[in-house]
């Protein structure tokens, strides 16, 4: 990326901006029916994740802390107690 002299583009709200964008494209892979080419999907997933991931370099945070931190929010939100099983939201458990 240095080499493209691309971090110039690269503001918080371009990347998160891009992660959009990309995953409509990743969404389009399965618009019309279930059946989608791997090959390319694949790469859209791939142009999603690294947007996330130079979004979380722009934010300085660390993309498997965040992740497990929202976890551990989730799990308190939806103890498995009331919530395996169904799609409930957690304030209807």
């Amino acid at each position: 990326m240095s080499a493209r002299d691309w971090n110039q583009f690269h503001s918080a709200e371009n990347l998160a901006k891009s992660i959009s964008i990309e995953a409509g494209e990743l969404l389009e892979s399965f618009q019309w029916n279930s059946e989608f080419d791997h090959e390319s999907t694949k790469f859209e997933l791939a142009d999603v994740l690294t947007y996330c991931l130079l979004l979380a370099d722009k934010l300085d945070v660390d993309p498997l802390n965040i992740v497990e931190e929202k976890l551990d929010i989730t799990e308190q939100k939806y103890p498995v107690e009331k919530s395996r099983g169904t799609s409930k939201k957690y304030d209807q458990l």
